[in-house]
């Protein structure tokens, strides 16, 4: 009988490197874990759904609705816990064949869409056909007195007659009524203290949006094209979730919101009379 290693001591040794280097959702259950913080309390500092931390913790990247959304949850989940979240995008990125393209946020919340919003008046014909009722009633007035009260006193008094001092058509149309202003802007200019008033504006691209008031009830719940803008007003707070955060511009109670925003990041933000801060 020999003395020495089991057969077990002598087996090959074996590589490690995977076990040095843990997986993204691993990396961020073990950093939340050393902070003493629940997923709840992850879910409430980052808005970021508890299904979807749960499924990241998984390393399941699917629910977060493609890569820059998944990019975009990786870095705020690893701010929250106290981790660089540099090196795990780029795990990320290594693993799912590089850095992605922006891509829109409509599929993402397609699944949701409730109705899409019946797009507002038309102001602008309504001010010009406005302008042009003005000029025609105060020409068809003009020509009208020139043309009664001249002959009149022509037979009266058997002389020429004086000239209409009613305004001619074309002084009426020298100085047309002052447009009105648009909608959205007089909202935020004349917003009421006793309400919460937000506009949302998308200034660098689309992005899906989707308000509630107070109580729930859907305002709104849809794609922004650049360059469109919503607002939306409520007596005590309105509930915001941004598909696109980076490409939205906020103006809360008639002041802009100076917060940085990612772009692909989704926001859920609550603004109340007291804003602009998050409420």
């Amino acid at each position: 009988m020999s003395i020495g290693n089991s057969p077990e001591d002598e087996r090959p040794f074996e590589d490690v490197s995977e076990e040095a280097r843990p997986s993204i959702g691993r990396a961020l259950r073990q950093a939340r874990i050393a902070a003493g913080l629940t997923v709840d309390d992850v879910s409430t500092a980052t808005r970021v759904r508890i299904v979807i931390v749960h499924a990241i913790e998984a390393d399941d990247f699917a629910p977060c609705g493609g890569d820059v959304y998944a990019r975009g949850h990786i870095r705020t989940l690893a701010k929250a816990v106290n981790l660089d979240p540099a090196p795990l995008l780029a795990q990320y990125d290594a693993d799912h064949g590089g850095r992605p393209a922006p891509t829109p946020a409509a599929p993402m919340f397609e699944a949701e869409r409730i109705r899409p919003e019946r797009r507002g008046p038309n102001w602008t014909a309504a001010m010009v056909a406005a302008i042009v009722a003005v000029v025609g009633f105060v020409a068809f007035t003009a020509f009208k007195g020139e043309s009664d009260g001249g002959a009149g006193q022509q037979v009266a008094e058997g002389g020429a007659p004086e000239q209409s001092t009613s305004p001619s058509p074309s002084a009426a149309t020298k100085k047309p009524a002052d447009p009105k202003p648009d909608p959205t802007e007089s909202a935020i200019a004349a917003a009421p203290r006793d309400k919460v008033t937000v506009q949302v504006a998308a200034v660098d691209g689309r992005s899906w949006i989707s308000a509630k008031d107070h109580n729930g009830r859907l305002l709104f719940d849809g794609l922004l094209e650049q360059g469109d803008s919503k607002t939306f007003q409520d007596s005590s707070k309105i509930n915001l979730v941004l598909g696109d955060a980076g490409a939205i511009e906020l103006h809360v109670n008639g002041k802009k919101i100076e917060d940085d925003f990612q772009p692909g990041a989704v926001e859920r933000l609550t603004y109340t009379k007291g804003d602009p801060q998050v409420g």
